[in-house]
């Protein structure tokens, strides 16, 4: 179950973010943190917006994929600690509602099932590594440095440990931990929590091509697919294989299946009707 039912969570436009800002273009929702004062530190609202505008993303057949970037020289801080220690946090006019359950923004990226980027421009810490960690693609600048500090401050990073333990081999993610050391972004890509690192002077050809080629593809296939990845971890090693049989049975069936296999005869190109 995702925080926002569909009802509250298709009607994008009748809300206002205080902490994000958020638009569609060409199939692709794009998301920008906007708290550049605080460094991008996410307060309990903000997060919220985060997983409100996912489940936005989720639930509209018309975007395909979304992006998730961040103004100001850090990407993010992580959970904003004063508002978690119960100090008073300005909510910036936001009117986005309350989740009909507590916000995971682990969860909220692994239900989103479309592919997700994040393009990183400035330094991650602390549990904006969920963001990372939550997407299907992970762009990042050649100077950005990463850091769990928790241990250092008395507390440890247990939501973000869940989310980097599929990805990062347990002692590294365990050092990560502990040391609490600033991570270059050629190390986080070595491991594989970065995709690709990039000088400013690729990153937008990088980006132009990775969209170009996501929209190339079924989109539905590739929701399905996401779907299944999420769906089949759930499964013992033998039932993964029939469930997995299922659902290929039923894409075979979509209406893109077979524009993409006609398209393949035809030697011309699909077009997608995501159904």
């Amino acid at each position: 179950m995702l925080a926002y039912p569909q009802h509250q969570a298709e009607n994008l436009q009748q809300y206002q973010f205080g902490f994000l800002s958020v638009e569609g273009d060409d199939h692709f929702l794009n998301i920008t943190l906007n708290r550049p004062e605080k460094k991008n530190a996410m307060p309990p609202q903000m997060m919220n917006e985060i997983a409100f505008a996912l489940n936005h993303a989720h639930y509209n057949p018309e975007i395909w994929g979304v992006t998730i970037s961040a103004k100001g020289d850090t990407f993010s801080a992580g959970a904003d600690l004063k508002a978690f220690a119960g100090l008073p946090v300005d909510i910036k006019g936001s009117t986005i509602p309350e989740p009909k359950k507590p916000v995971k923004l682990g969860d909220a990226f692994m239900k989103l099932h479309k592919p997700c980027i994040a393009i990183v421009e400035g330094n991650v810490y602390a549990g904006a590594f969920l963001i990372l960690a939550g997407c299907s693609h992970v762009v990042c600048l050649e100077n950005v440095e990463l850091s769990l500090p928790e241990a250092k401050r008395g507390i440890w990073p247990m939501q973000v440990m869940a989310s980097l333990a599929p990805i990062v081999p347990k002692r590294i993610l365990l050092d990560w931990c502990m040391r609490a050391e600033m991570i270059s972004a050629q190390e986080a890509e070595r491991w594989g929590l970065i995709t690709k690192v990039l000088p400013p002077e690729d990153l937008r050809p990088y980006l132009d091509k990775l969209f170009q080629q996501l929209k190339q593809v079924a989109p539905l296939a590739v929701q399905r697919g996401l779907k299944a990845y999420d769906e089949m971890l759930n499964l013992s090693p033998v039932a993964q294989h029939s469930y997995l049989l299922e659902q290929l049975q039923e894409l075979i069936k979509t209406k893109d299946a077979q524009e993409g296999l006609t398209a393949f005869r035809e030697k011309r190109p699909p077009v997608w009707q995501g159904e």
